[in-house]
């Protein structure tokens, strides 16, 4: 049974997802003073394309660091699980799409980015006192390093 949550953030993808794709960004391409990124990553269970829109508080050319949020839910998102089994990525930012691969940050770079994170958008704080998981920190980078190119959608 789906819970509330969950139709509510599916339906507002969806919307937000279209929107942001047929105008390549234009419109809906920030939120809270981040870039909004479209991620496309493939179901775990299904194999099928699944696509959310996502804040990305770190949006550089040579990487996007995207927060496993899910709210400050006990749940990671699955987007989150879709990428841990698949780190292969499509990210759709500013009206381009590449491939990118995902990792989740660990260590001292979870950190470094987790306190950089919290000072772009201090929302992301009160999501982890929330829960009492430990939010994933995911990095995206090119597969090939800097010079991988992009993919105009």
């Amino acid at each position: 049974m789906m819970r509330a949550k969950d139709a509510l953030y599916r339906a507002f993808t969806k919307l937000h997802g279209a929107v942001l794709f047929r105008s390549k960004g234009r419109v809906f391409g920030r939120a809270a003073g981040m870039s909004v990124v479209g991620l496309v990553t493939i179901g775990r269970k299904t194999g099928q394309r699944r696509t959310t829109v996502l804040t990305a508080p770190i949006a550089e050319d040579d990487r996007v660091v995207l927060v496993a949020s899910f709210g400050g839910d006990d749940r990671h998102p699955a987007w989150y699980h879709n990428l841990r089994a698949d780190p292969e990525v499509q990210v759709t930012l500013r009206g381009t799409t590449r491939t990118l691969i995902a990792r989740t940050a660990t260590g001292p770079e979870r950190v470094a980015l987790w306190e950089r994170i919290v000072q772009i958008h201090r929302g992301y704080g009160r999501y982890q006192q929330r829960t009492d998981r430990q939010i994933p920190v995911v990095v995206l980078e090119p597969a090939g390093g800097l010079d991988a190119e992009p993919n105009e959608r």
